[in-house]
This record gives C-alpha cells, structure tokens and sequence, in this order.
C-alpha cells in the first residue's frame, strides 16, 4: 500500500522541497502582474497615445532581445559568485520597480524605458533561477520541479489577462487602474523570494568557475548538453511566437474584447499539462516526450492552417499548449542533467540566448509569409519546420546512441 501510494501523483509533488514551491509561486505572481500589463499595454499604446503598431513590434522585439542577452550574463555571473539568490532577487526585484512606472509614464519614452528595465530584470532572474531550481531539487525529483514551476508560471500567465479583461470591463477601460492593480502582485513576488527562497549548501566541494564564458569552461560543457541545445533551437525554429495565434483569431473574424481568449485557452493547456508531463519524465525517456510534443505541433499547425471557424481555433490553441506543457519543463531538465553543477548559470543563460535568437528569426518569418500567403501558409510552413525538427530529432537520437554504444558509457535520457 506504501509503495503504491509513493508512486501517486500526490505523493510525487509531496516529496517536492518547500523552496521549489516558492520558486513557484514567485513566478506566478510576477506572471500575473507581467501579463496584467502586457495584455493590454498594445493598446493602451495604440489608442491613448497615438503609436504605431511598428512602433509596438519594435518595442517587443528589443525587450525581448534584451532579455536573452542579459540571460546569458547573469548565469555566467551567478556561477562565477557560486550564488544563485541574489541575481534571482535581483531580477525579480527590478521588475517590480518598474511595474509603478507603468500608470505614472507621461510619454512613450517612458514606457518604453519601462518595458527595457522590465526584460533586463527578467533577463538577470531567468538563469540563476532555473540554476537554483536543478540545485534544489532532488535528482530523481528534477523533471516534477521544472514542471511545478512552468505550470505555475503558466497559471500567472493565464490570470494576468483575465484580470485584465475583468478590470477593464467593469472599470469602463480604465488603463491606469489595471497598471497600478498589477504593482501588488510584482510585490508579493519579489518580498516572497526574498523571504521564502534560501540558498542550498553544496555538500561537495566545487570546482572554482574563473571565467563562466571563456572557451575553456564553454568546452567544459557536454556534446549532449549541445544536443539538447541543437533540439531545442529546432524546436523553437518551428514553434514561431504565440501572437500568431492571436491573429488567427481576428483573421476569422473574432470580436476583439475576445481575442485574449485564445491565450487563455492556450494556457490552460498548457498549465494542465506541465507538471504532470515533468513528473512523468522523472520515470520515462525524456526525449520520447519531446517527439509527443512535436506531434502535438504538427496537429496544431494543420488545425489551425485549415479552419476558418471558432471551433477549430480553440481545438488549435489547446493542441498548442498541450505542445508547450509537453516540451518546456522537458528541455529545462535536459539542460540540467547535462551540464556540471558549478556551470549550470552559464549553461541556461547560453540555453535561452540560443531559442531567444532562433524564436525572433521563426517569428520574423512567420510575420513574412503571414504577409505574403496569410495564414495557411504560415502555419503549414510550422507543420514544415516541425516534420524537419522530428526528422533531425531522429537522425541526432540515433547519432547518440551510435556514440553512446561506441563509448560503452551512459548518456541518460
């Protein structure tokens, strides 16, 4: 009876330590309050202040560059310090000073200045935190802490815009009151990870990282831990930004107070699916799950590229969370299972600058084709890039298990 009840879902996320529960809840209340301000700060841009939406792509696509850059600075940083909280604090800290300039900003300047500090906070706590988590967690615990977190994360990012939608509704669109709103819980985020989250003692002594992005300690890093990267570019070269999904919406003709929708839709999916899915890859090859998640793809895109109708939207978006709870919380437990301990900053900082490059070059070309072959073309070039990715998921699968037969060592998953 013991034994059964220690292989439930409920005894696995029991066994979970308390600071990957707060890691958690970090994430999702600077989620809600991110997502707060993102769901509607387009068109507070657009209608209150008069921009352009060139202006509003350029503005998203320099935070997010930004972001992925910062990224792979803070992790080279945090393991050059041996310490992984502070920079996590640090970043989550940053994003909530920004959060009050948000209803104060007289100007797009401001905003705009806004949104930079905002990434480059995001951009310093992404690492260091993913670091921290695979510190934390248990070995055989670590696929389950990666998918509590994302599906955590997943669930700020589900609230946050319903609030939005709900504030905006019953305060007759009233943009200032839902930023001033979203400052609470960027509050709650950042006391809670200063209080909540404490440091793990390395019980083995570490080797000194000297130079975290010099090509000697790069080089310290596996020929599989830049398998997992070479995957998870493909991946992302394949699954273009989920804005896509909001334009199919108004492409069939979606009234536009509920176009949010179809992110919610995608959320729940993908909420529902994260944890469970990095539990399970705690006892099953983690690799055999990423091939679901790019089946799971595939049958998004050719959803969404044949239908014209709500129906079919809403089946689209839901395969495509499903996708995203399938693959995510996986690819982050892969980079922790493959690189060293006292280099694992440096090895998801340079992990999310590689799909945060690869994800703006997909969703340039997705915006490309959308212009030229509207929206078919562009989710069957997805449906084309995804068969491309299994195929190399394959030929990289099979090229492992030579050399792993070769070397006579184990590989893990």
């Amino acid at each position: 009876m013991a034994a059964t009840d220690e292989k439930s879902g409920m005894a696995h996320w029991r066994r979970l330590p308390g600071a990957i529960w707060a890691i958690g809840f970090v994430s999702l209340f600077m989620d809600i309050s991110s997502e707060m301000i993102h769901a509607v700060l387009p068109l507070y841009l657009v209608t209150v202040l008069g921009t352009s939406t060139l202006t509003v792509g350029i503005i998203e696509g320099i935070a997010e560059a930004t972001a992925a850059i910062t990224k792979v600075f803070s992790g080279a940083l945090s393991d050059w310090l041996g310490k992984r909280k502070f920079l996590a604090a640090l970043g989550y800290g940053l994003a909530a000073l920004t959060k009050p300039i948000f209803p104060l900003a007289p100007s797009v300047a401001w905003l705009i200045a806004a949104r930079f500090i905002d990434r480059i906070g995001k951009g310093i706590r992404g690492a260091p935190r993913d670091a921290l988590v695979a510190d934390i967690s248990p070995p055989d615990l670590r696929g389950a802490s990666f998918g509590l977190r994302q599906s955590l994360d997943t669930l700020g990012a589900l609230l946050g815009p319903l609030l939005a939608i709900a504030l905006m509704w019953a305060f007759s669109n009233d943009f200032t009151l839902v930023f001033w709103i979203a400052v609470i819980p960027a509050v709650i985020s950042a006391g809670l990870i200063i209080v909540a989250v404490k440091e793990p003692k390395r019980e083995a002594p570490v080797r000194k990282v000297r130079m975290p992005l010099s090509r000697s300690e790069l080089g310290r890093l596996s020929a599989n831990y830049w398998w997992v990267v070479a995957v998870a570019s493909a991946f992302t070269l394949a699954r273009f930004s989920e804005a896509f999904l909001v334009l199919k919406g108004q492409d069939i003709g979606l009234p536009l107070a509920l176009v949010p929708m179809v992110m919610v839709v995608m959320n729940v999916a993908y909420f529902i699916s994260a944890y469970p899915v990095g539990a399970l890859s705690d006892r099953m090859s983690r690799t055999k799950l990423l091939v679901i998640g790019l089946v799971l793809l595939l049958a998004a895109d050719l959803v969404l590229a044949f239908s014209s109708a709500l129906t079919g939207l809403l089946l689209g978006a839901t395969l495509w969370g499903f996708h995203m709870g399938f693959t995510q919380g996986v690819l982050a437990t892969l980079v922790a299972d493959t690189a060293p301990a006292e280099l694992r900053g440096t090895a998801f900082g340079v992990f999310n600058l590689m799909t945060g490059v690869v994800l703006l070059a997909a969703s340039v070309i997705a915006g490309l084709l959308w212009d030229a072959t509207g929206p078919m073309g562009t989710f069957l070039a997805g449906a084309g890039f995804t068969l491309v990715t299994l195929a190399g998921l394959a030929w990289l699968e099979a090229r492992r298990r030579r050399r792993r037969n070769g070397s006579g060592t184990e590989t893990g998953n």
